[in-house]
């Protein structure tokens, strides 16, 4: 009897265990939806990402090479300036920044949204020793400006570099919105900009056959800005015609006055690039702009000279200041 009894127990016990170990096999996740593929209970997109991503490494190939990056950086170190614009543009305070070429220390256009954002020397010149402070995930740089340093950079945290910086920007756009795991932001930004452009194409109608000219006064001298700058793109890509001697694939040309024809147009913009505090250069200006050779030009007869800001039509580079730039183009040629 004993033995049955027993028997009988342990039957029951298993039993009971077995019902127990597949109630808890058909358990729901905690979430209310599916783990795997980010849905809740009702198969709408959960807004978190499944844990795993946040460890997902990345290859991103650049000019300097191939550089992994683990998930989405967020202490980011950007060393030119159309990438301070860049990163700002895609959503993203960096937590370092070289110095903007005007302003103390950021161009106006960005100063409000660069509040404690950490000073790393100039573009040409950054602070190693201050970066590395700054423990970044990801260091954000440019063959041209930093070639010599980047194996001391890639000490410090994963780096990589644009190729160019003049004309390029778009270009670069789209590299960096890949490398801060950005890029759907990234492909939004160009698709807005790229139709405030189309539309701008349309309310400047027979504009667009204005021969646009750009000139800029520096210590280095003067110069006609061709179809390979910030400004030069832009004009190409809304459709506007250029002088013959801007209309090349070039950066810019230095000319003496005796070429002062060459900036001839329908219509001059044109910036002083100076020092803080010094007038030489806009004495320079006004010397060109008050001689006989200079008033015989067509753009001068027709008063269309121009003078604009630097920071949007040449030094920024980046795309928050391509949009101003286009705003700044309609309204010098009255568009709204």
């Amino acid at each position: 009897m004993l033995k049955q009894f027993g028997f009988r127990m342990s039957a029951f016990f298993l039993l009971f265990m077995m019902i127990v170990l597949a109630g808890c096999g058909t358990k729901a996740p905690e979430t209310g939806g599916n783990a795997a593929n980010g849905t809740d209970s009702k198969g709408a997109a959960s807004s978190a990402a499944p844990a795993a991503k946040a460890d997902e490494v990345r290859k991103i190939k650049h000019i300097m090479g191939e550089t992994e990056i683990k998930g989405t950086p967020k202490r980011v170190v950007v060393l030119t300036n159309e990438g301070t614009d860049a990163v700002l543009a895609l959503g993203i305070k960096p937590v370092g920044a070289i110095q903007s070429w005007e302003g103390e220390p950021w161009h106006d256009h960005i100063k409000a949204e660069m509040d404690g954002v950490a000073v790393l020397g100039y573009e040409d010149q950054p602070n190693l020793e201050a970066i590395a402070q700054l423990n970044p995930d990801i260091i954000i740089g440019n063959k041209v400006r930093h070639e010599k340093i980047y194996d001391q950079l890639t000490k410090i945290a994963p780096t990589v570099f644009s190729e160019e910086l003049s004309g390029r920007w778009k270009i670069n756009f789209t590299f960096y919105a890949d490398a801060l795991n950005r890029k759907a932001e990234g492909e939004k930004a160009l698709m807005e900009f790229d139709q405030r452009v189309a539309d701008a194409k349309t309310k400047l109608g027979p504009k667009l056959a204005s021969k646009v000219s750009i000139v800029k006064f520096s210590f280095k001298g003067t110069q006609i800005y061709k179809k390979d700058t910030f400004s030069g793109v832009l004009l190409e890509q809304i459709g506007f015609a250029r002088p013959a001697s801007q209309d090349k694939p070039e950066f810019a040309e230095m000319i003496s006055q005796e070429k002062m024809d060459l900036m001839d147009g329908d219509i001059l913009f044109y910036w002083v690039s100076e020092s803080k505090g010094k007038s030489e250069v806009s004495n320079k200006a006004k010397e060109w702009f008050d001689s006989p050779v200079f008033k015989n030009l067509n753009v001068a007869k027709n008063n269309k000279v121009f003078k604009v800001n630097e920071t949007i039509w040449n030094t920024a580079g980046g795309i928050k200041a391509a949009n101003l730039l286009l705003d700044d183009i309609l309204k010098r040629f009255e568009v709204k």
